[in-house]
């Protein structure tokens, strides 16, 4: 069921469409080498073979996983003799070629310089991380995205019904493939945007429907729910990744954090993976949650969503389970507060009211000094002069002068907070009311110089002479 052709490819549209790029490239016979950046089953290896094709050239394929230097010089030398003989381009197919290691990578590079071979890899892994700056700098990077669920449809609909070499034909079962409405629509959802998966799962549902004797009324083997949940090894799930499962489960999932319970957050996480989701949607859910429900009681809860989203990047499913789990028990059980967004919320109320009001003279900066002279810059405390680091002046527009946004709660970390600011409050308080605020009684260091430039200066000026040396080195 391999498309031949860009009419019978699936999605990509952003790249293969009637007005895609690359699509337009080759109909000019134009094709320059590139790589192939997507999940699995999205089309990575078609699209190289339909490219290939479509300009007339040899295509040769490679598996990362399979060959070294060896395999690779052979296709090489191939392809040249092919182009000096014949005067027919090849397009060199490399799959998983993250797989490769650097002189791996290296040794392609001259054949794709020279034009030997117009090279496609394909990976999943981010080649920005994986593929040598080298390599990279000569291939143009097309990301390609997880099929949608209509295209998932079109496809399994398509190995059906196809008569020459889908279900339909002698290579399936006598009489043909009925699907009906509820196992098709679990096929599309479990496969996640994975057309490979899903022909592979109805492939095996039709089996095991027909060794069951499952038929419809006109003699179609009918494969059933249980069918397609035998084949996929996988469990039905009442979850739906575009419908009201998704949104009701995700919402169980975040209240189920904002309400300190770990256990039902961990059964709502464990459901959302199993059914498919997509783990950098929940990973965006555990960072917004961090920030909205936990705030500043416990602001480790940020780093730790932060890194359990990395994790997840770095290493994937399933082991990025470990990842998602401790971050999702840490917020469960982190002490809560939303005042941090309620305070933001609160200011851009104001923003929005009053609209972006004059910045305070004293507050501004005086790049220029003669600026002073217009009482700009003019007045400015520097606090970490005064004791505990703080001064009484103000940093509001005149008009909100005294206006309170962040008003922390007594949990965690927060409670720390507030304890700080009515300390520094109360500080203020009576430095108006005496007229006097006690300077800092700690010395700083003392400096016989400038800010520090003039090092920076003669770094710059012994870089500059060892550069001169070496250049006078390498003549003689």
């Amino acid at each position: 069921m391999r498309p031949r052709t860009f009419e019978e490819f699936v999605g990509q549209g952003h790249l293969v469409g009637d007005q895609g790029p690359l699509r337009r490239s080759v109909s000019r016979g134009h094709l320059t080498s590139l790589l192939l950046w997507g999940p699995p089953g999205t089309g990575k290896t078609t699209l190289a073979r339909i490219l290939a094709e479509a300009i007339g050239a040899e295509f040769m394929t490679i598996s990362a996983v399979m060959s070294g230097v060896a395999e690779v010089r052979a296709a090489l030398a191939a392809a040249q003799e092919l182009l000096t003989l014949n005067g027919k381009r090849t397009v060199l197919f490399i799959d998983e070629i993250h797989r490769f290691n650097k002189a791996q990578q290296d040794a392609l590079l001259p054949h794709v310089e020279d034009g030997t071979v117009t090279l496609i890899g394909a990976t999943t892994e981010n080649p920005y991380f994986e593929v040598n700056s080298a390599l990279l700098s000569r291939l143009r990077v097309w990301r390609l995205e997880p099929l949608t669920d209509e295209d998932i449809g079109r496809v399994v609909r398509r190995g059906i019904e196809d008569p020459e070499r889908g279900l339909a034909g002698s290579l399936g079962p006598e009489g043909g493939v009925a699907l009906a409405d509820e196992p098709f629509e679990h096929l599309v959802s479990i496969s996640g945007g994975d057309a490979r998966v899903a022909l592979n799962v109805l492939e095996g549902a039709v089996a095991l429907a027909e060794d069951n004797g499952e038929r419809d009324e006109a003699g179609r083997v009918a494969p059933t729910l249980a069918d397609i949940e035998s084949a996929a090894q996988q469990r039905i799930l009442a979850y739906d990744r575009a419908g009201d499962g998704h949104y009701d489960t995700v919402s169980a999932f975040i209240k189920s954090l904002r309400g300190n319970d770990a256990d039902a957050a961990l059964y709502w996480l464990a459901a959302m993976i199993a059914a498919g989701e997509d783990p950098k949607f929940i990973a965006r859910r555990l960072i917004i949650s961090a920030s909205e429900d936990v705030g500043n009681a416990d602001p480790r809860a940020l780093s730790v969503a932060v890194a359990a989203a990395d994790a997840l990047e770095w290493i994937g499913l399933p082991e990025a389970q470990y990842a998602l789990a401790q971050a999702t028990t840490y917020i469960a059980t982190a002490p809560k507060s939303n005042r941090s967004g309620a305070a933001y919320f609160a200011a851009a109320g104001d923003v929005e009211t009053s609209g972006s009001l004059p910045v305070p003279l004293h507050l501004r900066t005086a790049a220029n000094p003669r600026l002073k002279h217009h009482g700009i810059g003019v007045g400015y405390r520097y606090p970490h002069d005064f004791e505990g680091a703080d001064v009484d002046q103000r940093y509001l527009p005149e008009e909100l002068d005294g206006r309170r946004y962040y008003l922390p709660t007594d949990q965690g970390y927060e409670s720390t907070i507030a304890e700080r600011m009515a300390r520094r409050a109360a500080a203020r308080t009576t430095a108006r009311e005496t007229g006097r605020t006690p300077r800092n009684p700690i010395p700083g260091p003392e400096s016989k110089g400038g800010m520090g430039g003039g090092i920076l200066k003669r770094r710059e000026e012994s870089r500059k002479k060892l550069a001169e040396t070496e250049k006078r080195d390498a003549r003689d």
